[in-house]
């Protein structure tokens, strides 16, 4: 029986064409991540489970995917004990920062500190899929560690900034800072709900306030507390106006001044900055994940609708975990799958990603003269197909067509005992004839 191809959900395949405007995305967040000088790494797709639990609270440990031991799993299984323990020592890495906290702990004597790093590999999350949401999915990680300095946080606004600008995709940063969210908690008469706190703020978004009430009180908050924190949510007015009435509420909680003092100094920064993409402070925004301790940021694209597009924050105690104690670290994630839905819906990626190609030579039955053109040209830079097969020229026409290959060059017995070579701009229909020894008028028609 004929078995039915098909993939799990929430992932996906992409061709030809999606990968070239995928790589585009890379290409350019690469290159911006660079030349602030950041340098790469990588790290395995499994980590053990014991790195990955307790990292990201209660529902991020809940879409971890877990992998089971090698071999017979269940072989020795005790039934009295808790069977995932037993039989599951791995998992797939849900992010890429508690990984890259291993690393930094785990080679800290090769590493130079400030640390500046980045990755861009896939990440797995048990989640449902839905539009802008995958299981499988790319993220584009830029950190700096050992040092609690703004500057580094300014430097992830910059290149939010410059990403971009770049892709041409019109954003918003949202800002906020766990302190304050901290600060919150406290005013309320509630500073061990904290976590509670900030996780239902981060669904206000996606449920809405009354929901976000509902939970609140589910989680043990008084209706005094959460009056208190709803007009605080719903804030309006200028960053200036924001502070002055926080200040005021926050007159007895010193870590919440002191988040607020961390906003000030860093939209201070931006200001200075010259940065152009318009960055706003959210008192909403609260970011789920437990190990944030600092600023925190979103970004969200503002002409197509979809979830944030990148996020993160400043983290104090992640490294601490593995052993490595006073080890501040910032960082933001670009979602490279939502990025890619976005430039797609807008229209946004740039004309002729999908030809790997620039140059097709038709096979003519010439090959021994076309051989050393193709190879002086791929030489200079360009991409060169021959043709394998002597097939009829409109097949071999179609297949530039179809793969979107610009320049098409036919160059049968008169060609060759001419010593020219003819080449065809199939947008506009120009030919022409070159000898061919002129690799530089051949490369001028071509640019």
């Amino acid at each position: 029986m004929t078995q039915k191809p098909s993939i799990p959900k929430g992932t996906r395949d992409f061709g030809r064409l999606e990968m070239a405007e995928r790589n585009y995305i890379f290409d350019t967040i690469r290159s911006v991540f660079r030349s602030f000088g950041y340098s790469q790494i990588e790290t395995p797709a499994m980590e053990n489970l014991s790195t990955l639990l307790g990292k990201y609270g209660e529902e991020g440990d809940k879409l971890l995917f877990r992998i089971l031991n090698s071999g017979d799993a269940f072989a020795s299984v005790d039934p009295s004990k808790p069977l995932v323990s037993q039989v599951c020592e791995k998992g797939l890495r849900y992010d890429l920062t508690v990984p890259f906290a291993r690393y930094v702990v785990q080679h800290r004597d090769e590493i130079s500190f400030p640390f500046k790093r980045f990755q861009m590999q896939p990440v797995w999350r048990a989640d449902r899929p839905q539009k802008g949401r995958y299981r499988e999915f790319y993220q584009c990680d830029v950190d700096v560690i050992g040092s609690t300095s703004q500057l580094c946080e300014l430097e992830l606004v910059q290149i939010v900034d410059e990403v971009y600008r770049r892709l041409g995709i019109n954003v918003l940063v949202k800002i906020n800072n766990r302190k304050v969210l901290s600060g919150l908690a406290e005013i309320c008469g509630a500073p061990d709900k904290v976590v509670d706190i900030t996780v239902a703020i981060d669904k206000l978004d996606k449920i809405g306030l009354d929901a976000v009430k509902e939970e609140l009180l589910s989680k043990g908050l008084s209706s005094e507390a959460i009056a208190l924190l709803e007009p605080i949510l719903n804030l309006k007015g200028s960053f200036e106006e924001k502070i002055a009435v926080m200040r005021q509420l926050m007159a007895s909680s010193a870590v919440g001044l002191k988040g607020l003092d961390e906003l000030e100094e860093l939209f201070g920064f931006i200001s200075e900055a010259g940065i152009t993409t318009p960055c706003e402070i959210d008192l909403s925004l609260a970011r789920g994940l437990n190990y944030y301790t600092g600023a925190i940021f979103e970004v969200k694209a503002l002409d197509w609708e979809i979830g944030s597009i990148s996020g993160g924050g400043r983290y104090d105690n992640l490294t601490g975990i593995f052993g490595l104690a006073d080890m501040s670290g910032v960082g933001i994630s670009f979602g490279a799958d939502r990025i890619y839905d976005v430039l797609k819906g807008l229209g946004k990626f740039p004309a002729g990603l999908g030809s790997a190609s620039q140059l097709l030579f038709a096979n003519m039955g010439e090959t021994a003269y076309i051989l050393p053109v193709a190879a002086a040209l791929r030489s200079a830079g360009v991409s060169v197909e021959i043709y394998p097969d002597a097939s009829k020229l409109k097949k071999q026409f179609d297949y530039a067509d179809r793969k979107g290959i610009p320049f098409l060059s036919i160059c049968g017995e008169t060609e060759a005992a001419s010593g020219l070579i003819q080449i065809k701009n199939l947008a506009s229909g120009e030919q022409r004839s070159f000898p061919k020894d002129d690799l530089a008028a051949i490369l001028d028609f071509l640019s």
